[in-house]
């Protein structure tokens, strides 16, 4: 039995354990992401390990941080395998926007001891193993595993998403021109709004109150501008028809890994514009559409650049993209490959 441990359930979990449990037996342990309840959740996780023990075979953690330090040293201990797949901000530090798990003192320690000490590291993005970051000049370029844990040693092997696209695909109804929507959660704090790109998506809807823009996951976050449409989080039969009846899909984060949203509404047909950052120029490709530093100015010029090709093309070629390179199967392949061996 696999033991599966997370700070919080999220897209990604569920995904994980669609693609998992029909293969291999597994069982997901939630761990958390409040200060307050560390002490306890700790406690809670060791009984947990401790009682599943003699049916455990390996351990599968979701990102590297305070819940897979014990997984990895039940593994270290007791002589099984542990598995972290990191996703983002396990592998960044950017202390200046308040992001990445090495801003801070304890959870750089567990993140550290976690990475050196497990078997198998399985990035998203290549971008997370190692990256020289520009968007932001105010940050550091040293981005990524290798460049934050110099003395790495553990085995990489970099599995992108994948996405099920007999569901999300261009159902081919009317989109309204020069709609724009993003899709993130949390966004009601300031840091994290950042971090997702959205005082860039404010500064274009002040500039632009003649287009519209949707932004989906967090129903407290505000806006001063009316052209701005916030809605909570949806079901994903209802973000299918968002993603459908938007033009353009912003993805304009400060930090990334290999965002879900981007694939799901490329492969719907939204046509991207994403900032140069963790997996997003690799999903999208084509460089009319990347943001290379954070600037405003050129994010509206390569918007009504747009304007002037066939974007009827490039949605045909965006879903391509994702159709041949990010397929559900093909991470279900991979994780099971790792797993079964």
């Amino acid at each position: 039995m696999i033991i599966y441990t997370y700070p919080v359930q999220t897209a990604f979990t569920d995904r994980d354990l669609q693609m998992i449990s029909p293969e291999l037996k597994i069982k997901p342990l939630e761990f958390t992401q409040s200060p307050f309840q560390l002490p306890f959740y700790f406690v809670l996780q060791f009984f947990q390990l401790s009682w599943y023990l003699p049916k455990t075979t390996q351990y599968l953690c979701f990102f590297g941080g305070y819940h897979s330090v014990l997984p990895v040293w039940f593994g270290k201990v007791f002589g099984k395998k542990c598995i972290i797949e990191a996703g983002g901000t396990d592998c960044i530090n950017m202390p200046e926007i308040g992001y990445g798990n090495f801003r801070k003192k304890w959870l750089r320690k567990a993140t550290v001891y976690s990475f050196k000490n497990c078997s198998l590291i399985l990035p998203v993005a290549q971008a997370l193993v190692k990256q020289e970051y520009r968007f932001d000049k105010s940050i550091s370029p040293k981005q990524g595993l290798l460049n934050l844990i110099q003395d790495l040693t553990t085995p990489i092997q970099v599995i992108p998403n994948g996405f099920d696209l007999d569901f999300w695909k261009n159902l081919e109804i009317k989109r309204q021109p020069l709609s724009f929507i993003s899709v993130a959660t949390g966004t009601s704090n300031p840091s994290r709004a950042k971090v997702k790109g959205y005082d860039l998506i404010e500064n274009l809807a002040e500039n632009h109150p003649e287009w519209s823009f949707t932004l989906v996951g967090d129903p407290d976050y505000q806006s001063a501008n009316p052209n701005i449409n916030i809605l909570g989080k949806h079901a994903p039969s209802d973000l299918l028809k968002l993603y459908n009846s938007h033009q353009f899909y912003l993805q304009l984060s400060t930090s990334e890994g290999f965002p879900n949203s981007l694939g799901e509404a490329m492969a719907c047909g939204c046509i991207p514009i994403g900032s140069a950052v963790g997996a997003i120029p690799e999903i999208i490709r084509d460089k009319r559409l990347i943001l290379m530093q954070k600037d405003i100015q050129r994010l509206n010029e390569i918007i009504i650049s747009l304007l002037n090709f066939d974007l009827k093309s490039i949605q045909k070629t965006c879903i391509q993209i994702i159709h041949q390179n990010y397929n559900f199967f093909k991470r279900k392949q991979d994780l099971i490959e790792v797993l079964s061996k």
